[in-house]
């Protein structure tokens, strides 16, 4: 393993969110374990994730050449640039973690813009015959899906809820990451103690997924 890359998806500060806080335990625990490891860190609510316009595709998830890039304004330019940064960044790493709340049973929706900028055509994933597959699946990775919900979902509800979970889970395998967990942080509620006994919860999770690595 040789990055880790931690994003984080919650306006909250981290001593307020319960996805970040037991998040960023699980990251400190990963470094701990692997020393070597690079680190590093994308707020998806304070780094900038462009909106993709139809100006900065050649075809279907296809980033334009560097020479069509010269020709558009400068701030879409630097749009361009910064899109092909984050699918580099993710590329190369080799463990992921994302931290994100439940919302409307899904992410916050700056989670989706950031997936749209990294399924690009020639690095995450490939057209064949017309048909799309992975490009990354040519050695281990791990993706890390960590997300807070304010209810206990019963287990039996969990795949009727857990819309963006879910979601994470088949585009991480559609782009060739077949090595998934989960870490859910259930019953949040309403308060600071319900809050803080759902991340004792959580953190109680964390040795599981460690081993898992």
């Amino acid at each position: 393993m040789n990055k880790l890359l931690y994003i984080s998806a919650n306006p909250k500060p981290e001593n307020l969110s319960a996805s970040k806080t037991v998040a960023r335990a699980l990251v400190e625990r990963i470094r701990e374990k692997y020393r070597e490891i690079a680190f590093e860190q994308l707020d998806l609510y304070e780094d900038h994730i462009p909106q993709l316009k139809h100006s900065y595709f050649a075809g279907r998830s296809a980033i334009i050449s560097e020479e069509e890039r010269k020709r558009l304004p400068e701030n879409e330019r630097n749009e361009v640039e910064r899109i092909a940064a984050l699918c580099d960044q993710f590329c190369g790493s080799d463990i992921y973690v994302l931290a994100a709340p439940m919302w409307s049973l899904s992410f916050p929706a700056p989670v989706k813009e950031y997936i749209d900028c990294v399924i690009q055509t020639g690095k995450t994933i490939a057209f064949e015959d017309d048909k799309p597959h992975g490009l990354l699946g040519s050695h281990a990775r791990l993706f890390i899906y960590v997300q807070a919900s304010g209810a206990q979902i019963p287990w039996i509800l969990r795949p009727a809820l857990n819309k963006g979970l879910n979601y994470v889970h088949d585009v991480m395998r559609f782009i060739g990451i077949s090595r998934f967990e989960e870490l859910l942080v259930d019953g949040t509620g309403n308060t600071d103690e319900e809050r803080k006994e759902a991340v004792e919860r959580g953190l109680k999770k964390i040795d599981d997924i460690i081993q898992s690595i």
